[in-house]
């Protein structure tokens, strides 16, 4: 018998559907339920063949039980080890390397730091920045959001340098982009299961976040050439980044789709946010791809990075390339944060001032 378990956080009518329905098709031969643990043990057993992580992000104690899972061999949509490590900034210039069009994009350092990083400990830092070539470079409509966010949160639209300065002073530790406002003639969010199926969904995300008016019923919403290039660009994207569930959302403006954001490895998927066709596709659609892949047994992933930024290579590396990787992860910086607001860097209003 194979088990499917599902972590997850508030939400109700995703995770109750989605055990329903594997139940239904599993006919005693594959069970799906909520997953339950406690303190995990490092000789910890095998308990599912497939866990469907919901809510990983949000608490560490799950990721890192995930993490642990995996090793006995449970696979984990999505992979929690790839999933720790990402962030909507590479993603973005992961897909711009690809070939998927990207709006401008600006990483910025963190406006705040946590305690004991002071002005010494940001000696590599440039100060002040060159905020009239960030803004040059982007240009105005832009967005102010965090590099490594989610459902909306801590995003600003920003007009002008002032606002920018006024709404970056108020970021705190968060580390924040600074991307292109694309002023779309269309907007679209599309669901994609298993790197290959793709649900293109008309979207309006001028609505408020969860509030059921975002997604729009609108027959042919795209032409059939731009139907077809968003579909390659959202499998191009899921294949790149290896998410077997994933939301790649899209501004289109003369005719271009502009990816802005496909970090999303536990999208929503309630019935009243989504709606009920959109509801129904992505519970039978993940229901389909968890059968198959158990009918077929799930390859067990490398947890290499070398392996993860590039799958295609697997097979025909050296076993000498390992070793080489890990010292290469091993020697990235990870920045410290501040200390007294005098030993810091001053806001940037006044940087850019002095």
């Amino acid at each position: 018998m194979k088990r499917v378990g599902i972590l997850t956080g508030r939400e109700q009518t995703f995770p109750e559907s989605i055990i329903k329905s594997i139940n239904e098709k599993g006919n005693g031969e594959v069970i799906a339920e909520m997953v339950t643990v406690g303190g995990i043990r490092l000789d910890e057993a095998k308990k599912y063949d497939v866990i469907i992580d919901r809510i990983s992000h949000e608490v560490p104690y799950y990721r890192a039980t995930l993490k642990r899972l995996a090793l006995e061999g449970t696979y984990v949509i999505n992979n929690p080890f790839w999933w720790s490590a990402d962030d909507k900034f590479f993603n973005f210039s992961l897909a711009a390397k690809i070939g998927v069009a990207i709006p401008k994009t600006v990483l910025l350092p963190q406006q705040d730091y946590i305690e004991d990083i002071t002005s010494e400990s940001l000696r590599n830092l440039e100060f002040p920045l060159d905020w009239e070539g960030i803004v040059n470079y982007v240009g105005f409509p832009a967005f102010l959001k965090p590099f490594d966010g989610g459902g909306w949160k801590n995003v600003s639209k920003i007009h002008s340098l002032e606002e920018l300065w006024h709404v970056y002073n108020q970021t705190g530790k968060l580390c924040m982009t600074l991307q292109e406002g694309i002023e779309f003639d269309q907007f679209v969010r599309c669901y994609c299961v298993g790197q290959e199926r793709v649900l293109i969904m008309p979207y309006d995300p001028t609505k408020p976040y969860l509030s059921g008016m975002q997604y729009v019923n609108v027959t042919d919403y795209l032409s059939p050439e731009l139907h077809a290039r968003v579909e390659k660009d959202v499998i191009t994207i899921c294949k790149a980044l290896g998410y077997d569930l994933n939301t790649v959302e899209f501004a289109i403006k003369d005719g271009v789709p502009y990816a802005i954001d496909f970090m999303n490895p536990a999208p929503d998927a309630e019935l009243a946010s989504v709606g009920e066709f959109n509801h129904n596709w992505i519970v039978n659609a993940m229901t389909e791809f968890i059968f198959k892949k158990l009918e077929t047994d799930f390859e067990t992933p490398e947890y290499r990075w070398t392996s993860m930024l590039n799958p295609s290579a697997k097979k025909t590396e050296t076993k000498t390339a390992a070793p080489k990787a890990a010292s290469t992860a091993k020697s990235k910086t990870i920045a410290k944060p501040a200390k007294k607001a005098a030993e810091k860097k001053p806001q940037a209003k006044n940087a850019s001032a002095e």
